[in-house]
């Protein structure tokens, strides 16, 4: 059986996005498009012996680099890859595998994770608050239909996956000092509403596959196997 932990740290900069990184846990999709009927839904097995393949989407943004740093020198500089739609410096393109992935193209995701054998995935594409606002469009695709294409993905090869949320998803009539983890949300933001909406689709995984939520204050949304699955 599986469980959630939705992380939020209260009083986080959207802007800064500072957290420290953690190891990313399983999670998986819910759309049906391209998962096969017998799809394995239990953790799969993994040896401390066995070094993960790793892919961060919108790696060139906040978090990307510093993460994949850190990942490289615990599980080697080529089992990390970065990924994005921008050209990299120099530095970041010499620093270890970098590949350009648009997260609205589900053909290229797919090719991507088969072609480079990926088995964990950090999922940090998406328009923040001001850039957001200024194209509410463009942030509804990367932020909404670029979330479900990494859900679906994920369910159908079977990926441990990290999404992270924000101190945006709570609005100015939230409750404060403390901010419980259930609470009235409503966002004011495109950025926000669409992190409600990735933590509701955790939510989704608890009646659609057995999984048993799990609150605590930090800036994140993460997802693994409960103790006892295989």
């Amino acid at each position: 059986m599986l469980f959630i932990r939705m992380l939020r740290r209260v009083g986080q900069s959207p802007a800064c996005g500072c957290w420290t990184p953690v190891l990313p846990v399983r999670f998986l999709g819910i759309s049906p498009r391209q998962i096969p009927a017998d799809a394995n839904f239990h953790s799969a097995s993994f040896s401390d012996t066995d070094h993960p393949r790793v892919l961060i989407t919108g790696g060139l943004g906040q978090l990307g680099v510093g993460l994949a740093n850190l990942l490289r020198k615990r599980f080697g500089k080529d089992n990390v890859i970065l990924s994005d739609i921008r050209k990299p410096p120099d530095h970041v393109f010499h620093s270890g595998p970098f590949i350009y992935s648009d997260i609205l193209d589900y053909k290229n995701l797919r090719e991507i994770v088969v072609n480079n054998r990926i088995t964990w995935l950090f999922h940090y594409s998406a328009l923040l608050s001001a850039i957001g606002e200024a194209n509410v469009s463009l942030a509804r695709a990367v932020n909404i239909t670029g979330l479900h294409n990494i859900l679906d993905v994920a369910a159908e090869h079977n990926l441990r996956l990290f999404v992270p949320s924000t101190i945006g998803a709570f609005g100015p009539t939230s409750p404060r000092n403390p901010t419980p983890d259930l609470c009235i949300q409503r966002p004011r933001t495109i950025y926000g509403v669409s992190k409600v909406h990735a933590e509701l689709m955790g939510e989704t995984m608890q009646s659609r596959f057995f999984m048993m939520p799990q609150s605590m204050a930090n800036s994140s949304a993460t997802w693994k196997p409960a103790q006892g699955c295989p």
